[in-house]
């Protein structure tokens, strides 16, 4: 998870570095393993690390799902739909009208065919000829995959790494008959596009925007307190984080640790269904670039004397440098508490390292709201908090202009 960091009194100790131009340069990376992609894309969309005894066994989920939940219900949630994934029959059928959306038992149908994102059912027939999901358990699509919406709202094709901001995992878990009544109403409180990965872990309440995984390859970091690292899982930055949220949030069957949390979870069952998949999950997520600003969505002038602005008198560039606007690559720095000028300052305190990674910046005209708490609706936003917090003195001429910037990168 990310969050866009004001650089003023950097304490983490590192040396003033020369710092690359913002979106420039290279970190010559070595080419990615095309098989170890392969086998991440499966593991990314499809594997469950073994958390149906968790959804179904314990939540109770796949009782909620066969009961209540039709196709636009769950769409109301934020669930999407993989359009590759229907028949041409199905594909007809709806177009047609003669799919009932308002019928849980579609749900099981789609689920059969492996057509939502992010979750996996165990679907079986009754006698009657009637649909029973007998287990269910979710992967890591379910938040960081949505679809483009090329057939109709919700159903579409996928993409892959894109943040599911219409996603409300708090009201979904909240319909666990597992849950009393009191943790119900905090998870239903959170809201489309957040979560909080340490509630279960602290029992304090502060969710987060659900980030994107893409352009991540070539950070020495992961998320945005920058907690992953190979210090902390030899498989890469990423694969420390996927280890956390497969094991502690997906409860899937495996191990977590991390003494600077003090922090132990195990769940393996006689086994371990993830760590042998984090370099190809990794390896994946690595592939995942940015998407490219549609053409017509910003103003190229504009834009152009933004890029000046970045450089130059809104200071961006202090902090957010090199190709991939992150002055984590440099030298895997990060900053302090202080320096977020995100309206919750709080959060860094429950991570590893007590400090913030600052933002790679490219596709951020795609996820919005800002900042890791969300505070800052649009872009826009952005810009007007940081010459607020930092006393720019930008001109609204200059605002307008870097915030057409910020959309074109």
């Amino acid at each position: 998870m990310i969050s866009i960091v004001s650089c003023d009194n950097d304490d983490s100790g590192f040396s003033p570095n020369p710092q690359p131009a913002p979106g420039e340069g290279s970190l010559n990376l070595p080419p990615l393993n095309p098989q170890l992609v392969a086998e991440g894309q499966d593991i990314f969309r499809y594997d469950t690390f073994g958390n149906e005894t968790f959804w179904t066994d314990v939540l109770q989920m796949n009782q909620v799902i066969e009961t209540a939940v039709s196709p636009a219900t769950a769409l109301s949630v934020g669930l999407k739909v993989d359009a590759a994934a229907l028949p041409q029959e199905v594909v007809t059928a709806i177009q047609n009208g003669d799919v009932d959306l308002n019928d849980p038992q579609t749900t099981l149908v789609l689920l059969q065919l492996d057509a939502v994102l992010g979750v996996k059912g165990e679907v079986s027939q009754n006698q009657d000829g009637s649909l029973s999901l007998d287990r269910v358990g979710i992967t890591c699509a379910l938040c960081h995959s949505t679809v483009d919406d090329s057939f109709a709202p919700g159903i579409g094709n996928r993409l892959d790494g894109w943040a599911n901001r219409d996603l409300n995992p708090g009201l979904i878990i909240s319909l666990s008959p597992a849950l009393d009544q009191a943790t119900k109403d905090i998870y239903a409180s959170w809201g489309p596009g957040l979560y909080d990965p340490r509630f279960n872990i602290d029992g304090i309440d502060n969710p987060v925007v659900i980030p994107p995984a893409y352009g991540l390859y070539g950070l020495p970091k992961a998320i945005f307190t920058g907690d992953g690292d190979v210090e902390h899982e030899p498989a890469g930055p990423v694969a420390y984080w996927n280890r956390y949220v497969a094991v502690t949030q997906m409860r899937g069957h495996g191990y977590f640790e991390d003494t600077r949390l003090n922090l132990v979870r195990d769940y393996r069952e006689g086994d371990d269904l993830v760590t042998d998949k984090l370099p190809a999950l990794q390896e994946y997520q690595f592939s995942l670039n940015p998407p490219a600003s549609p053409s017509g969505t910003f103003d190229v002038a504009a834009a152009a004397r933004g890029k000046e602005l970045f450089s130059g008198k809104a200071q961006c560039a202090t902090c957010h440098s090199g190709p991939l606007f992150s002055d984590n690559t440099i030298d895997g720095r990060l900053h302090p508490q202080s320096a977020s000028v995100a309206v919750d300052k709080d959060y860094v305190n429950r991570s590893a390292t007590k400090q913030w990674r600052v933002t790679p910046l490219k596709g951020i005209w795609q996820h919005a709201p800002y900042f890791h708490d969300g505070s800052a609706a649009t872009l826009a936003d952005v810009v007007e908090r940081y010459n607020d917090e930092n006393s720019l003195n930008l001109s609204n001429t200059e605002k307008a202009d870097l915030t057409e910037y910020l959309k074109s990168i």
